[in-house]
């Protein structure tokens, strides 16, 4: 028809990733992410096997089995475990607590992030070990300094992460909000909260996988377990195979840890209406 304009079909590539993300499944995607690490151990064992490489200081898979299967079948690899999740688990409530709240208050009141947000900044920008003679001191070498490096780790990302995402709400949607003359609290709840809700997850995803990191230098501070504290130990008895089983615990450790605030935070945005399956 004459005028007429034909559009182009664009059906099948709209549909073909949610398609494919369908056919993957959530076991399919697992799989998928394994694939890497498999292929990188499966070459060093047959490399080190072959005799291409010593595996003297990078053992091959087959010997960092054996140290988790010995750490394991012992109990002791259980206990170093849980001894870092708890420190983990404390640190990052405190941590995540005290980010929100103070990160809330400093973007909505403009005399105290004018008063408190400089020497936060700043306070940022020391290292994590440069705390520990101080934790020590302060609290001695039980488990209070190594919970408070922790949260020291978690604070500072949460805190700017709330911070930045309030300071970042439309101002189109306060004013909105106050056109239809909706309390403080309303206003809150409405418009303020899930608008920076998805920043905040993200920030605290980040504040958690800081905590694994700050909880090393903590299990530095006399610690007699922990996964830390075997890093530590197959440094000092050169045990390249014990420090490796180590790193590979704190991956595999801080992945669930991620994945379980993924699960449990989920259903709070679920109202979003985002491309990531689509691209």
């Amino acid at each position: 028809m004459s005028g007429s304009t034909v559009l182009p079909d664009t059906a099948p590539a709209d549909t073909a990733s949610p398609r494919r993300a369908a056919l993957l499944g959530g076991g399919g995607r697992a799989a998928l992410g394994l694939l890497l690490p498999v292929i990188l151990a499966g070459a060093w064992e047959i490399a080190v096997a072959s005799g291409l490489a010593t595996g003297r200081l990078l053992p091959p898979p087959s010997r960092i089995g054996a140290a988790l299967w010995s750490l394991a079948a012992s109990g002791e690899l259980w206990m170093h475990v849980e001894a870092t999740l708890i420190r983990v688990g404390l640190g990052f409530a405190f941590g995540a607590g005290a980010g929100i709240l103070i990160g809330t208050l400093t973007a909505t009141l403009p005399a105290l992030r004018w008063l408190v947000d400089p020497s936060l900044q700043a306070l940022r920008a020391v290292p994590s070990l440069a705390w520990v003679p101080l934790f020590i001191l302060w609290f001695g070498i039980l488990e209070t300094p190594k919970v408070a490096l922790i949260a020291v780790g978690v604070f500072f990302p949460v805190y700017v992460g709330v911070a930045g995402a309030i300071a970042s709400v439309d101002r189109k949607l306060i004013e909105v909000g106050r056109i239809f003359r909706l309390s403080k609290l309303a206003l809150a709840r409405r418009i303020l909260l899930p608008a920076v809700l998805p920043a905040t997850l993200t920030a605290l995803r980040t504040g958690l996988g800081l905590g694994f990191l700050f909880v090393v230098a903590a299990e530095l501070m006399g610690a007699s377990e922990g996964l830390g504290y075997l890093l530590v130990d197959g440094q000092q008895f050169s045990k390249p195979d014990q420090i490796l089983a180590a790193i590979i615990c704190f991956a595999i450790v801080g992945k669930l840890a991620d994945t379980a605030l993924v699960a449990l935070t989920t259903p709070l945005v679920r109202w979003q209406d985002t491309a990531r399956e689509t691209l």
